[in-house]
């Protein structure tokens, strides 16, 4: 055989031929791009929208900023926001407290039960909220503790604790321990190694473990309605109206999309950061 015959198509100069074009998954990702942001984005702008009788319409009666700066005039809005931040904030917290060691122990050790524990965190995760409402209602009723803001917040610990030892366990996965290991040989003691070696390089996905939680407990209305008492979240308050949302629940809404945006864009760059 010549060389020439040996030769690539490509090598030649011959423009070698296009795979067949495919449109179905861009259609696909562009479809749920759409479905994600198109509502998001129809809240942002109709919250700068003069609302006739102090209801959203979605017809465009002019640019207002007045719903933003008379957010605390509407009766009950921003009390059960502040307690939706309050509960976010605590129950992100005390999981990453709990979960961090947790998602330690699940990656790094073996020991009984440990596959047991696994399970159950998935099933905690995978559980329909409904079932998991009455499971909680149930328990606290038997237990004797009134429902309210105790039981709001023990129960979005609870399903807040699988997500963050799914996410560091996947973070601690990537890490390895070469530079553990290489602190312990230069005489580093296992507790000045996690704080100075494993904590830092954890601290990407402790973040986003804690924005996840954040993002889930002030989501949350299934669960929330069934253990809430008489206390009032932001997403009890909304379902709560029944003759028309008021605009101040788009601005909310707004705040809350646009703070948790922030938030994103930082966990990138520190996530950027460490990676440098």
């Amino acid at each position: 055989m010549t060389t020439l015959d040996r030769t690539v198509p490509g090598e030649l100069g011959l423009r070698q031929p296009r795979a067949r074009r495919r449109p179905v998954l861009p259609i696909i990702y562009w479809l749920v791009i759409a479905i994600t942001l198109v509502p998001i984005a129809v809240m942002v702008v109709y919250s700068f929208n003069v609302a006739p009788n102090h209801r959203i319409t979605y017809v465009w009666h002019g640019f207002t900023l007045d719903y933003y700066a008379h957010l605390a005039d509407l009766s009950g809005l921003w009390q059960a926001f502040v307690l939706s931040i309050v509960i976010a904030i605590a129950s992100g917290a005390i999981s990453v407290v709990i979960g961090t060691p947790l998602a330690l122990a699940l990656e790094r050790h073996r020991f009984w039960g440990r596959r047991v524990l696994t399970g159950i965190l998935f099933v905690d995760i995978a559980a329909p909220s409904i079932v998991v409402g009455a499971a909680a209602l149930s328990f606290f009723l038997s237990i004797g503790l009134n429902t309210g803001v105790t039981t709001i917040l023990l129960v979005h610990v609870t399903f807040n604790i699988a997500y963050v030892v799914v996410t560091l366990r996947a973070r601690l996965s990537g890490m390895g321990t070469a530079l553990e290991q290489a602190a312990a040989d230069l005489g580093a003691p296992p507790v000045s190694a996690f704080f100075r070696v494993t904590l830092p390089l954890m601290m990407p996905g402790i973040v986003a473990s804690f924005m996840l939680a954040l993002a889930m407990s002030i989501d949350d209305y299934v669960i929330t309605s069934f253990v809430a008492g008489s206390a009032t979240t932001f997403p009890l308050f909304v379902y709560g109206v029944k003759t028309g949302l008021p605009p101040q629940v788009l601005c909310m809404g707004t705040i809350i999309f646009t703070v948790g945006l922030l938030l994103a864009v930082l966990n990138g760059a520190l996530n950027r950061r460490t990676k440098l």
